[in-house]
């Protein structure tokens, strides 16, 4: 197996609002996937990230203080899943509901050292 870093990104909750109803399906789909990967032993680790943070950017070290977005879009969060490899990383991937708002996730490898 190999280990594969999720980075999951979507629109700024706060700006898009969505029904109560979706919101709350929407949770439970997301708690559902999450049961059924962790235990067939694919996820491993992972959070959503808070909207609070700092970017140091350039040769200069500078601080920024706000997180990273490309207009709307911030990083959510992220998944450590385990699969064989990267076409079997996007099977298990391809169901995961962050679609469902717009969002989408990138799959990357880690790499050993």
């Amino acid at each position: 197996m190999k280990d594969f870093l999720i980075i999951l990104r979507e629109p700024d909750g706060r700006l898009n609002v969505h029904d109560e109803f979706e919101v709350k399906a929407h949770r439970q789909r997301m708690g559902e996937w999450f049961q059924k990967h962790i235990q067939t032993g694919n996820i491993t680790g992972g959070s959503a990230l808070s909207l609070k943070g700092k970017q140091i950017k350039g040769k200069d070290a500078l601080i920024v203080n706000e997180i990273h977005r490309v207009g709307t879009e911030i990083v959510g969060g992220y998944i450590l899943l385990k699969a064989i490899n990267l076409n079997n990383a996007v099977a298990i991937m391809r169901s995961f509901p962050v679609y469902e708002f717009d969002g989408y996730a990138e799959i990357r490898e880690l790499m050993t050292t």
